[in-house]
């Protein structure tokens, strides 16, 4: 589905200050792939993500996408972010991101539906009430009876929940999730992976996940890809990642890079 060749991103090239934060980064992502991403701080994996999503512009490489339904190849390297927004979805870390709190559940959601049909005119009338209310039942947390209630008064769990769905029912072609459990308390972050789950499998997505927990790295996806220093150094399949301990990870990572892993919450999971 994408395909990403000597992909380079530079932070204030030509300054002192210059930072090669990408570097000639290659990888191949297959229709169905679920690919959990880790990696130390400032490793690259969300640089990697915006320059998938075209938050920024690479300084070199491609980055091209097959359409699931027509396998028609594009090069959307250059294309601007909102265009890509059509068939990629993206849900942060921070469970405030994915929605309007101003606005009431029921806009939310007609924004969604805007975006996942395209060219179609719909208004908010009782029969679109009702698929609202059936789609929100499927997380169990009694939001169909609250349509009218602005998402600021919604907790995080329940509003990362709803950020969730809704880009789900966008009908994205890859759906991006940055460390969107994070945030979130064990109960809710526990919560949420069972619906990316379930969500992943009923609707066949294509995701990408970074987390900093290796245990939720080698529990869920069929692949592991490690990053450090703008590189991909590891890409684990699922059989041989069922093998694997969060110690054989950092000691992989210490044969490559003949040193320790120095971080942070990777090694604290």
């Amino acid at each position: 589905m994408i395909n990403i060749q000597n992909l380079k991103v530079i932070f204030s090239a030509g300054t002192p200050n210059e930072n090669i934060v990408l570097k000639n980064l290659g990888l191949t992502v297959n229709q169905g792939d679920f690919i959990t991403m880790i990696g130390s701080n400032g490793a690259g994996k969300s640089t990697l993500f915006n320059a998938i999503a075209g938050t920024i512009l690479p300084d070199a490489g491609s980055i091209t996408m097959e359409h699931p339904d027509t396998n028609i190849v594009r090069n959307i390297t250059k294309d601007p972010e909102y265009k890509r927004a059509r068939y990629i979805g993206r849900i942060f870390q921070n469970p405030l991101m994915g929605t309007a709190g101003k606005m009431t559940l029921a806009d939310n959601m007609m924004i969604c539906l805007k975006k996942g049909y395209k060219g179609l005119k719909i208004s908010l009338n009782h029969s679109m009430k009702d698929y609202f209310r059936e789609k929100l039942q499927v997380l169990g947390m009694g939001l169909e009876n609250r349509l009218n209630d602005n998402v600021e008064l919604f907790s995080g769990g329940q509003r990362q929940a709803l950020t969730l769905l809704m880009t789900v029912l966008s009908k994205p072609s890859l759906l991006l999730l940055d460390e969107h459990t994070a945030a979130l308390d064990p109960r809710n972050a526990e919560m949420i992976m069972e619906l990316t789950l379930k969500f992943a499998s009923e609707y066949h997505l294509t995701v990408m996940m970074i987390t900093h927990n290796i245990g939720l790295a080698l529990q869920f996806g069929n692949r592991l890809v490690m990053m450090d220093q703008g590189d991909i150094i590891l890409d684990i399949n699922a059989e041989e990642k069922a093998k694997l301990s969060a110690n054989d990870i950092v000691q992989r990572f210490k044969d490559i890079r003949n040193q320790e892993l120095q971080n942070d919450k990777m090694l604290l999971r």
